[in-house]
C-alpha cells in the first residue's frame, strides 16, 4: 500500500513538471508577424542601390538574388557589400541564368551544379557574401533541383506564376523550405495594383507572410523585367502602415 502511494504520488509529480515545461514551451514560442519579403533578380546592383536610398525611410529590407556575380566591376561588389551590411540580403541566382529545369534536362544535375552553383558559391564567398539563399532563373524547378539544393542553401525560391485568388495563391510562406515569389514587374500578365492590394490585404488579415519577385527597379518602365519604384513605393507604405515585417529570404528558414 505503502508502495503504491509513493508510486501515484510519484507520477502526479512528473506529471506536473511536464505539464508546466509544455507550457512554457508553448509561450516561447510565439508565431510570426504578417510581413513582405521583398525580393530582386539578376544583376542590376546600380538600379537595386540607388532604389535603396529612396526606400531607407520605411526601414525596408530585401533580397537580392545576384546572377553573373563574375561580371561584375569593383563598384557593384562594394554595393553589393553595403547593402549587405545594412542588413539586406544577397542570395543567388546561379552563375550564367542558366534555366535549370532545361539544363539537367540536357546536361544532368551534377553538370549543372558544376558549372551553375559550386563555381558561384566559391566566388561569392571570395567576396565575403553571405550566401544561404537561392533563386531558380526563370522560377522553374522540379524536385530533382529542390533536393539537391536544399543540401547547398536554406530556403530555394521558385515563381508563382498564376493570378488565383488570394486565399488559392502560392506566394506565402507556407513553412516550407521551398517557396515562391510572386512577380510585381509590369510586364508581368496576373500584375495589377489592385491585386497586389488583394495579395497585401490577405497577408495582413490572415497573418502571412507575401514573397514578391521583381527585377530591374526603374521610375519608368521602358522595358520586359522591369519594377516601377512607384510600385515599390506601395509596397513599402503599406508595410509600415499596417505594422508588418519585411523578412529576408534567409529569415523564414528559422521561423516556426
Amino acid at each position: 500500500m505503502k508502495n503504491c502511494l509513493l508510486k501515484n504520488i510519484l507520477l502526479c509529480t512528473l506529471f506536473l513538471l511536464f505539464s508546466c515545461e509544455n507550457k512554457k514551451s508553448k509561450q516561447e514560442i510565439k508565431p510570426y508577424q504578417a510581413g513582405v519579403v521583398l525580393s530582386f533578380d539578376d544583376a542590376y546592383v546600380n538600379e537595386w542601390f540607388d532604389a535603396d536610398k529612396s526606400l531607407k525611410k520605411y526601414d525596408w529590407k530585401a533580397t537580392f538574388c545576384v546572377s553573373k556575380i563574375n561580371t561584375l566591376d569593383t563598384i557593384e561588389i562594394n554595393k553589393l557589400l553595403k547593402l549587405q551590411k545594412e542588413g539586406h540580403e544577397i542570395a543567388g541566382h546561379g552563375l550564367h541564368h542558366y534555366n535549370a529545369v532545361k539544363f539537367i534536362s540536357k546536361y544532368g544535375i551534377n553538370e549543372y551544379i558544376n558549372q551553375e552553383i559550386n563555381p558561384m558559391l566559391a566566388i561569392m564567398k571570395k567576396l565575403s557574401l553571405n550566401v544561404t539563399s537561392f533563386a531558380y532563373p526563370d522560377g522553374e524547378r522540379n524536385a530533382t533541383l529542390d533536393t539537391t539544393l536544399l543540401n547547398k542553401f536554406q530556403i530555394v525560391r521558385g515563381r508563382a506564376f498564376g493570378g488565383e485568388s488570394p486565399s488559392k495563391q502560392v506566394c506565402y510562406f507556407n513553412n516550407s523550405r521551398i517557396v515562391y515569389g510572386f512577380d510585381i514587374d509590369n510586364s508581368h500578365i496576373h500584375f495589377s495594383i489592385p491585386y497586389l492590394l488583394k495579395l497585401l490585404d490577405y497577408a495582413k488579415k490572415n497573418n502571412k507572410i507575401l514573397i514578391l519577385v521583381g527585377h530591374k527597379t526603374v521610375k519608368d518602365v521602358t522595358a520586359n523585367y522591369q519594377t516601377k519604384m512607384k510600385t515599390l513605393e506601395l509596397i513599402c507604405s503599406y508595410v509600415h502602415q499596417n505594422n508588418m515585417k519585411f523578412y529576408t529570404l534567409s529569415e523564414l528558414n528559422n521561423l516556426e
